[in-house]
């Protein structure tokens, strides 16, 4: 089992203790890749990947409610309270940075004020697509506004801030939007709480029809080997919906309340948050079966295998972190780092495009 913890000032039980099973570090070693993991309520991103003796490295970076992420390696995007922020890489290939082979850097920052922004894409532009769950609707971003809208459901009657279905989920195809996932086909403000036990669903995006009903608070839907796979969070349920019968097909159960999904070859990592104690989670099918069971909810990632369902390796988070959003699957990368705005260390470190050259410094402050 591989252990990181880190404690606060003044405190003998860790702030933040992370486990992995045993050999979950071999198996980032297998398929050359990293993670990046956001934590909700707690505000931490987390970048997980093998330090050269092949224990886990374990970076975690603050900012603001870290929600919906999207990576292709060399960027990242991460959507937080009221920010979408761009990260680039500032190593090149063959660079090293005190051991880390990434080292993500915040270059662009939209303010998009609190249209909690939760899923995040890229389209064949480059532009980033995201779900305003406030507008209950797809944007991107504006150079004048906060944002821009792009799509609604037609359930929709008119762009409105009031969380009408929570909608949450976006899945591409060939880096245009395919489908989005809501929790009601709710046109009342605040109206899909009263609907979270059955009343997720599915939408097209081009054709704009629901293709799927009966859910439970889903999520994260992603588009894979030619299925479309989601969360049933409040089911406690990973699998995939046939968008031809509208039948969702659970593949595992995952034990606590499933959110954040990516995938490395045929397994799928899981987001798993411990459902918070408030109306919102309270009476959710999730909660029978977890008692059922006899365990206690978990937060972390799992491992899914798609083809048996079985969870082949775990990665378990304890302390101040009790709920995780979104999932990244860092691709080519071996130990990432970022930098955030806490120290002053983005303050200090200096890269240059010297004509074609990119030249580094660390700055020192002034005497």
């Amino acid at each position: 089992m591989c252990r990181y913890s880190r404690l606060m000032s003044n405190q003998v039980k860790p702030a933040i203790s992370i486990e992995a099973s045993r050999h979950f570090p071999a198996w980032l070693a297998q398929h050359r890749v990293s993670l990046a993991v956001s934590a909700y309520q707690s505000g931490k991103l987390f970048l997980i990947g093998l330090k050269a003796d092949g224990q886990l490295s374990i970076f975690e970076r603050t900012f603001n409610r870290c929600m919906g992420l999207w990576s292709d390696g060399q960027t990242l995007w991460l959507a937080s309270a009221f920010q979408l922020w761009r990260l680039e890489n500032m190593l090149a290939t063959d660079e090293r940075s005190k051991g880390f082979d990434r080292l993500y850097v915040p270059q662009v920052g939209y303010t998009t004020a609190d249209a909690d922004v939760h899923d995040v894409s890229v389209d064949t532009n480059g532009a980033p697509i995201f779900v305003s769950t406030l507008f209950g609707c797809l944007a991107t971003t504006s150079e004048r506004h906060s944002l821009k809208a792009l799509w609604k459901p037609k359930f929709l009657s008119r762009y409105a801030a009031e969380d009408r279905c929570h909608l949450n989920g976006l899945a591409m195809r060939d880096q245009q939007p395919a489908y989005v996932t809501a929790c009601a086909e709710s046109d009342v403000a605040d109206g899909w709480r009263e609907h979270r036990k059955s009343g997720g669903c599915v939408i097209d995006v081009p054709n704009n029809e629901v293709v799927a009903r009966g859910l439970s608070m889903p999520h994260s839907p992603r588009l894979h080997d030619g299925k479309l796979w989601l969360c049933n969070s409040g089911q406690g349920d990973f699998g995939y919906v046939d968008v031809n019968s509208g039948q969702f097909e659970p593949v595992a159960f995952c034990p606590g309340y499933a959110r954040g999904l990516a995938f490395v070859g045929n397994e799928a990592v899981v987001g798993l948050s411990k459902a918070r104690s408030d109306q919102t989670f309270s009476g959710l099918p999730l909660q029978t079966r977890l008692a059922k069971e006899r365990i206690a909810p978990r937060c972390g990632l799992q491992v899914v295998d798609l083809s048996s369902g079985d969870a082949r390796h775990w990665l378990r988070i304890e302390g101040l972190v009790e709920e995780i959003y979104d999932v990244a699957v860092l691709p080519g990368v071996v130990r990432p780092k970022a930098l955030g705005f806490k120290t002053d260390e983005i303050r200090h470190s200096i890269w240059l495009d010297a004509e074609g050259r990119s030249l580094s410094w660390s700055a020192q402050a002034p005497a």
